[in-house]
């Protein structure tokens, strides 16, 4: 090992047993092994980041659950790591694990994450100025809602000129078996998946209307699935119709679901079905938005 001596009253730097030109050598190389460590940590923590995404993009393209196991085959990453950040993604919420605790799917935080990157200012303005072309058509009120969990929020909505109409707050939770919107996102479900959820809800009544038999409610969205539209008749409030659609992604994917609601004195169930082509135009025009 080389010693170096400083003496201060002279200010010259003694070495012991090596020559100058040695000491710059070794400082050198000590320098150069610093740096590398240096980056080399700087490639493995971009390299974690790098991973973590591409679990997050492989799970937001499959069209199904995908363990571990798929998830490496997929990317080719080592196994054990593939599994710890799985597991720490789920701990934040951004991964969900199914109920056999083998698959994982997108996870409510995941979830929130995209409808935030949606809710920008930009697409925002988009999405209202969709929303406020179809209100003045159909002349009542349109919302946009998106699944959080065994409910949907509502995260847009252009409220109807007329002074009777529903007031609900952007953000406000509703269930999934007495709503348009509810409906649809079940109607997106695998069946086995679909039936397994409904099995599993709390079918309460909120008003006379609403479907309170698992059986019916599985029948009523096995057909919102074939014609890829659902009714709200006076199901969620006494007196309040809605009819919703869903919005897609590029891979005709649910994210979302696009309604009218009106008070049944001015606008029945039966009336509001002729706006099934607007509704679908606007819902068409939303989708397009994923894709910029």
């Amino acid at each position: 090992m080389c010693l170096v001596k400083v003496d201060s009253r002279v200010n010259k730097i003694y070495y012991r047993g090596i020559k100058r030109n040695e000491f710059s050598h070794y400082h050198n190389h000590k320098t150069q092994d610093h740096d590398q460590v240096t980056q080399a940590m700087k490639r493995d923590r971009g390299s974690t980041i790098h991973r973590v995404l591409d679990i997050l993009d492989t799970i937001a393209a499959s069209d199904k659950p995908l363990s571990a196991t798929e998830i490496n085959e997929i990317l080719n990453l080592p196994k054990a790591t593939v599994h710890r950040l799985c597991a720490e993604l789920e701990a934040r919420g951004y991964l969900l694990k199914k109920i056999n605790g083998k698959s994982y799917m997108p996870g409510n935080q995941f979830r929130d994450l995209a409808v935030g990157a949606l809710s920008h200012s930009r697409f925002r303005t988009l999405r209202l100025a969709i929303l406020q072309k179809l209100s003045e058509r159909v002349g009542e009120t349109c919302n946009i809602a998106y699944p959080v969990g065994i409910e949907m929020a509502y995260s847009d909505r252009v409220l109807s000129p007329s002074p009777l109409r529903l007031h609900l707050p952007i953000g406000t939770r509703v269930p999934l078996h007495c709503t348009a919107s509810g409906k649809l996102f079940l109607a997106s479900l695998a069946r086995p998946k679909r039936i397994a959820v409904i099995n599993q809800l709390n079918l309460k009544p909120l008003t006379s209307n609403t479907i309170t038999s698992a059986e019916h409610l599985i029948e009523e969205v096995e057909t919102v699935h074939k014609q890829q539209l659902a009714v709200d008749n006076e199901e969620i409030f006494e007196g309040v119709m809605a009819i919703g659609v869903p919005i897609t992604d590029r891979k005709g994917r649910f994210y979302s679901s696009l309604a009218i609601q009106a008070p049944v004195s001015r606008l029945s169930v039966d009336q509001g079905m002729q706006y099934e082509p607007l509704l679908r135009e606007a819902a068409t025009e939303l989708s397009r938005l994923t894709e910029e």
